[in-house]
C-alpha cells in the first residue's frame, strides 16, 4: 500500500492552478485526492508572485485544509508543483511541513543564465522522498547541474529527465504517469 493519502499542487510563478501539467496530473492521480492551489498574489488578482514567506505560508494552510478534508494523517500528504510552487513546497517541508515526499516538476535550480544563484540551500532539510521531474534543456538547471546538487538532499531522490525545456511541451501523459507510478510505490 502507498503512504500518499493525497497530493497538494502548486503552480509556477506565471501560472495557475489550472496549468495544463498540474491538470495532467491531477486526473492520473484519480480518484486519489489531488487539490490544485493559487497563491494568494493570484487570488488577489496580481501578476507578481509572493514573496518566499507568504507562499510558504499559503502551502502550509492548503496542505493543512486537504489533510482536514482528506480525512488523512498529515505524513501521508505529498505536496509539490511546478517550478516556484514545487521549490515553495520544499521549502515548507524544510521548514517542518509533515509530508509523504515531494513532487518537483521543472524545480528551479537557479534563474536561467545565473547557475551560481543555486536555490538549494534548504536541500539538506529534505528528509522525505523526493520526485524530481525535469526538462532536458531547462535553462533553469541543467541534468548535470541536479545530478551535482541532489545529493545534498538526506531523502531519497528520483530524478527524471524528459525531452524539452522548463514547460516540457506535449510530455503531460508522460509526466503524470511518472508521478503515479512514483506515488504508488511511496512506502
Amino acid at each position: 500500500m502507498s503512504s500518499a493519502g493525497a497530493l497538494l499542487l502548486a503552480p509556477g510563478a506565471g501560472a495557475d492552478r489550472n496549468h495544463h501539467t498540474l491538470c495532467a496530473v491531477a486526473d492520473a492521480l484519480s480518484p486519489l485526492p489531488v487539490e490544485r492551489m493559487d497563491f494568494p498574489a493570484r487570488k488577489a488578482g496580481r501578476k507578481g508572485v509572493d514573496r518566499a514567506p507568504v507562499a510558504v505560508a499559503a502551502v502550509a494552510t492548503e496542505a493543512a485544509q486537504l489533510v482536514s478534508g482528506a480525512k488523512i494523517r498529515a505524513n501521508r500528504l505529498v505536496v509539490g508543483g511546478r517550478s516556484f510552487g514545487g521549490r515553495m513546497c520544499s521549502m515548507a517541508v524544510a521548514d517542518g511541513l509533515l509530508a509523504a515526499g515531494l513532487v518537483l516538476l521543472s524545480y528551479p535550480l537557479h534563474p536561467p543564465g545565473k547557475p551560481e544563484v543555486l536555490r538549494v540551500d534548504h536541500f539538506s532539510a529534505l528528509n522525505v522522498p523526493c520526485l524530481f521531474i525535469s526538462g532536458e534543456k531547462d535553462p533553469f538547471g541543467t541534468p548535470a547541474e541536479f545530478a551535482k546538487h541532489l545529493k545534498k538532499i538526506p531523502g531519497d531522490v528520483t530524478f527524471i529527465v524528459v525531452p524539452g525545456a522548463h514547460d516540457p511541451r506535449g510530455q503531460d501523459e508522460v509526466i503524470a504517469e511518472q508521478v503515479r507510478i512514483w506515488m504508488r510505490a511511496l512506502r
